[in-house]
């Protein structure tokens, strides 16, 4: 079959790259694509939320299968557009409607989601621009750290922690006030603080049943030992050595089913990725966000332990024929570093020349990258993630890192830390 995967980021790579090893897949698209994409598909130069382009691209190419990578169009509505027109209505897709995709698109929607079908949850509070004042006031009464999110998308930076209460007031003032993330701020969740570890499971849906996939660790923060600011993601890991079966039994059935339940229940034909932010708290899981896709870094490491056919899950998902399907998972660790461009997340330089992609023992997955005229150049904050494949995490480690070593561009920065605190949990 033709398959179309629309993105262009790592997380697009890493699904171009098992979806090309399925039998069922004839062509392989990516809209628009990376530097990475183009050795394992064909790129197409259409931006993600250009609807009108990529439906006559379908159609001029026989697409059967549509893959939506990020979380833009699936917000603005791409099964929608699709399922309004009389061509493309027929086209098998894998990312949930315009419904379905607010458990990412509005923090208020999901959080008021979790509270309805009582799914565990930190308790909080939504305040608008113009209730600045009040906000300050709610902070007063509770303790810190601070958590304020951004009601809407802000690329995965729209999350603040706060240690201290005057560090906190003026982040909700600037957040509602100047609009830090843009509209994404004009709506803010003052969140009760989770201690615990964190950790990402995700969940295909076909509507009415689920496929669990391997779980993963990813590293937020920009520096090592988590300092610094949030970034979209400097490293995963995968599997979580304290997600056991107990544990996962629990987000089971204390998650995912009242989550898929509650969704039938809304009326939400949800064909899709269900990424759950969980904290794991003493050995509780604690809901920190819904994601309408698969993470990044996240889906890199994930997808290096998949060994089922990607291409046929996907089929069965967007037919709605999930039951009983099996997956068959790689009891390998997979360790993910990011590689990204030096001053991101903040002000980074574009165009670099990347040398050392072929050589290590990793898998290099592009992110933000290009071609020109013949070279491999930096085209983004993150760059490459480089997955590397281990019998133990301490193995996965050295692979990983053995293979960044290898790889170079003017002003690259990643962390040196990824994996090390599960190793320590390990031993």
């Amino acid at each position: 079959m033709n398959i179309l995967i629309i993105g262009s980021g790592g997380r697009e790579h890493a699904l171009a790259w098992k979806i090309k090893q399925s039998p069922l897949c004839k062509n392989l698209f990516v809209a628009p694509g990376n530097a990475g994409t183009s050795l394992v598909a064909t790129n197409v130069p259409i931006a993600v939320d250009d609807f009108s382009n990529l439906g006559s691209f379908c159609v001029e190419n026989k697409i059967e299968l549509v893959v939506v990578g990020p979380e833009g169009p699936l917000v603005k509505g791409v099964r929608n557009f699709f399922a309004d027109d009389e061509r493309l209505k027929n086209i098998l897709m894998v990312g949930p409607g315009r419904d379905g995709a607010q458990l990412e698109g509005s923090k208020d929607f999901s959080k008021q989601f979790m509270l309805k079908h009582q799914v565990p949850t930190a308790r909080a509070k939504t305040f608008y621009s113009h209730q600045t004042k009040e906000a300050q006031e709610y902070l007063s009464a509770l303790q810190p750290p601070y958590v304020l999110k951004a009601d809407g998308l802000a690329a995965g930076k729209g999350v603040v922690i706060a240690p201290t209460l005057a560090e906190a007031k003026e982040a909700i003032r600037e957040m509602l006030e100047e609009k830090k993330f843009g509209d994404a701020s004009a709506k803010v969740l003052i969140e009760e603080f989770l201690d615990g570890i964190e950790l990402s499971v995700f969940v295909l849906c076909d509507g009415r049943h689920y496929v669990i996939l391997p779980e993963a660790k990813d590293y937020k923060r920009i520096g090592d030992n988590d300092q610094g600011p949030n970034t979209g993601g400097m490293g995963s890991v995968s599997p979580v050595p304290f997600a056991d079966k107990a544990f996962m039994k629990k987000v089971e059935e204390r998650v995912i089913i009242p989550t898929v339940n509650g969704l039938q229940q809304e009326g939400i034909d949800y064909k899709g990725f269900i990424f759950i932010g969980l904290m794991n708290v003493k050995g509780d899981p604690f809901v920190i966000e819904y994601n309408a896709r698969m993470g990044d870094p996240e889906t890199q490491s994930v997808m290096m332990r998949i060994k089922s056919d990607l291409a046929e899950l996907f089929v069965a998902c967007a037919k709605g024929e999930l039951k009983n399907k099996p997956l068959e998972i790689d009891p390998s660790v997979a360790l993910t570093v990011v590689m990204a461009a030096g001053g991101y997340p903040d002000h980074y330089e574009k165009g670099k020349v990347i040398s050392g992609l072929d050589q290590g023992k990793a898998q290099v997955f592009h992110a933000g990258t290009k071609s020109r005229e013949g070279k491999i150049i930096s085209d983004g904050g993150r760059v490459l993630a480089v997955t590397g494949k281990g019998n133990d995490i301490g193995e996965a480690i050295a692979n990983s890192y053995e293979t960044v070593q290898k790889i170079t561009w003017e002003n690259s920065y990643f962390r040196k830390d990824i994996g090390q605190d599960l190793l320590r949990l390990s031993k």
